[in-house]
């Protein structure tokens, strides 16, 4: 079991305020994470390979292959305000 002391520690490092009632719950559930985790280590997982991630991850990026892009004329198309070709904007300052 995790002392009250250590609860209050540990807050202190996250800078959490906690009321007296957390603090009381908090013990109780730290307590119970770490009591799951000491069974976790009691386990024989020598020829498990270690992995990153729960599930296996792949690339689901379409391949980056050139494509035509836009002209000058169907870039500016829409823009509010253009003057020769040019989009026009405020002047800053």
């Amino acid at each position: 079991m995790i002392s009250r002391e250590e609860v209050e520690h540990v807050a202190r490092l996250a800078r959490l305020h906690f009321a007296e009632e957390e603090l009381v719950r908090l013990q109780s559930e730290l307590g119970r994470i770490i009591s799951y985790v000491e069974q976790l280590a009691e386990l024989d997982l020598s020829g498990v390979e270690g992995t990153s991630h729960a599930v296996a991850l792949k690339n689901v990026m379409r391949p980056d292959e050139p494509a035509p892009g836009l002209n000058q004329a169907e870039a500016t198309v829409n823009g509010p305000v253009v003057e020769r070709g040019q989009f026009v904007v405020p002047r800053i300052g």
